[in-house]
């Protein structure tokens, strides 16, 4: 009976059921939108801290920043020299790179024991950013140039250089090439920043190369250098043999040279030393915690965690999270509040209309509790309805935001004065190690998957405005006298 009056209700008042619906499916459907953009964008923002950090990277070491001794007159620029070479001789060449740490600032390796050893911490490995610059070109010797009429003739002293002659011509051209190269463990190869690119070409490093002069290279660097599985680059006069190409899966790679970390100890001229230690937590939840434990235990080392690098993200990917976590956020629940309300009101006016239906089926003897729940259930199938019509256009919102796939820019700026750091220290690179005037920049597809969360909230706030538009209208029934509605029966 409860059903079959139901059915015959609904079908009798399918316009103002429609119009109920309606509204519960704008609301429902701009909170499965804002949801899933919402969710996009926090996994935007991890695909930034991937190809920054690497994956499985919860936080990462470095050397705590140390103000320049006063009067030591180190500046860590790079100096190059050159020797006096005869043109003559075929020694106009002039070649000369310079391997760097980058930041100037290092840990020793033993240090990677000391943080693996802390609680909570499931595995640390330590990595070694260098910069290079190659520089290379000629100098050209000048031409004497005599002054007109003086062959043979010996020039009075202090003559002007009409009287004298001149050297003409000239000069020197060099080009300047700089690239990043990064040592890294070949015997824990799934963390830190090779882990954010896979081989796309050749292969990566094995547990045997811990010293082989081989190199993995970034497929754009490949790309502008022309290199491919088999060429060899020269670094400090040593011969490296590309053994593999990497993509990175998302942004930029970290380095453009990833090479065995004690080859790149030695380049350098820093045996036993690391720039950054890679941490993997145990526990995702305590990683303040751990974070805490190194900073104690391990002196002169500064701990950056995602989160924090995730607070130096600015640019338009930062701009519409925000948009999307505040006013998204509070926009779905605006216009869900008006959903509501106007689902109950117009419930409410529906049990007005009714009130000659209402006092007729008391006067036949139906309880004010069968009338309440009458009531009710047709709000809830109302709620309902709304919430497969929300549930739908929310779906098709998300999808022509992932269709569109607009591409936002995160750019990472300074990390707070923290200095040393991962590949791409000096221009902005994992660890939060970021000096204060450069930045990385990397561009982003936006995307908006919808979880069985996001429809399982839709289905609830369905049934939830169902319910709340039936308590308005419930309300409104129980209140109804016999009497008074056949009063009113003309």
């Amino acid at each position: 009976m409860f059903f079959t009056y139901l059915r015959r209700e609904l079908r009798r008042r399918r316009k103002a059921a429609l119009v109920v619906a309606s509204g519960l499916a704008l609301g429902i459907a701009l909170v499965i939108v804002v949801s899933s953009v919402s969710s996009g964008m926090k996994q935007a923002q991890g695909k930034v801290l991937e190809s920054l950090y690497g994956l499985g990277t919860d936080m990462t070491v470095t050397k705590a920043a140390t103000p320049p001794k006063e009067g030591s007159g180190s500046t860590g620029r790079p100096r190059f020299k050159f020797d006096a070479k005869d043109a003559d001789e075929g020694g106009k060449e002039q070649s000369s790179d310079r391997v760097m740490v980058q930041g100037f600032q290092t840990l020793s390796s033993s240090t990677v024991a000391k943080v693996d050893g802390q609680s909570g911490v499931a595995d640390a490995v330590g990595g070694l950013s260098l910069q290079v610059m190659k520089v290379n070109g000629q100098f050209e010797r000048g031409e004497f140039e005599k002054a007109p009429g003086t062959d043979g003739k010996a020039q009075p002293p202090g003559g002007s250089d009409q009287q004298n002659g001149k050297v003409r011509g000239g000069g020197a051209d060099f080009d300047v090439d700089s690239y990043s190269v990064y040592g890294t463990d070949v015997g824990k190869l799934d963390l830190g920043p090779l882990t954010s690119s896979r081989i796309s070409e050749g292969r990566t490093f094995t547990g045997s190369e811990s010293d082989a002069k081989v190199a993995v290279a970034d497929a754009s660097y490949a790309k502008e250098k022309k290199l491919s599985v088999g060429d060899t680059v020269t670094i400090s006069g040593t011969k490296i043999e590309v053994v593999g190409i990497a993509t990175p899966e998302s942004g930029d790679a970290a380095a453009n040279l990833y090479l065995p970390l004690k080859r790149a100890q030695t380049l350098a001229d820093a045996k036993n030393k690391i720039t950054t230690v890679y941490v993997k937590a145990a526990d995702s939840q305590q990683i303040g915690a751990v974070k805490s434990a190194i900073q104690k235990n391990v002196s002169g080392t500064t701990v950056t965690t995602s989160a924090d690098l995730a607070d130096t993200v600015s640019g338009s990917l930062s701009t519409a999270s925000d948009l999307a976590s505040s006013v998204g956020k509070w926009l779905s629940i605006a216009v869900l509040v008006a959903a509501f309300l106007v689902a109950g009101l117009l419930t409410s006016s529906a049990v007005s209309r009714r009130v000659r239906e209402f006092g007729t089926l008391k006067a036949l003897g139906w309880k004010s509790g069968r009338v309440t729940r009458q009531v009710v259930g047709e709000a809830v199938v109302n709620g309902l309805v709304g919430g497969v019509l929300g549930i739908a256009v929310g779906l098709g919102g998300a999808y022509a935001v992932t269709a569109i796939s607009p591409t936002l820019t995160a750019e990472l700026g300074s990390a707070g004065g923290q200095s040393g750091g991962g590949p791409g220290a000096m221009g902005g690179g994992p660890g939060g190690a970021l000096s204060d005037s450069a930045s990385k920049a990397l561009d982003i597809s936006l995307t908006a998957p919808v979880s069985t969360t996001t429809i399982a909230l839709a289905v609830g706030l369905a049934v939830a405005g169902g319910l709340i538009a039936g308590a308005f209208g419930g309300w409104r029934a129980s209140r109804l006298r016999p009497a008074d509605a056949l009063r009113r029966v003309e």
